[in-house]
């Protein structure tokens, strides 16, 4: 299975961020041990969502979606939408 998946900053609750793996759980263990460059600043980071995808090519190209700007605007009203800190 592949993942897309949106993260929140524990320390930062304005941060988000949107990424692609084949192995959640490994992913998750490195944002939040700084293994990420982008994510190293606002660690620790708390999952918020994902969906599982069978084949790669559609969650790539939902995963790019999600980082457009009216991905980034659904994100915000249906996927992030009541949590703290997110508008």
């Amino acid at each position: 299975m592949y993942y897309v998946y949106l993260l929140r900053s524990i320390s930062d609750p304005t941060q988000t961020y949107t990424g692609f793996t084949h192995d959640l759980r490994h992913r998750m263990n490195q944002h939040n041990c700084g293994q990420s460059a982008h994510a190293r600043k606002f660690m620790p980071w708390e999952l918020v969502f994902y969906a599982a995808f069978r084949q790669e090519m559609a969650g790539r190209k939902f995963e790019s979606y999600l980082k457009s700007g009216s991905g980034r605007a659904f994100a915000n009203k249906h996927l992030l939408s009541g949590i703290r800190g997110v508008t």
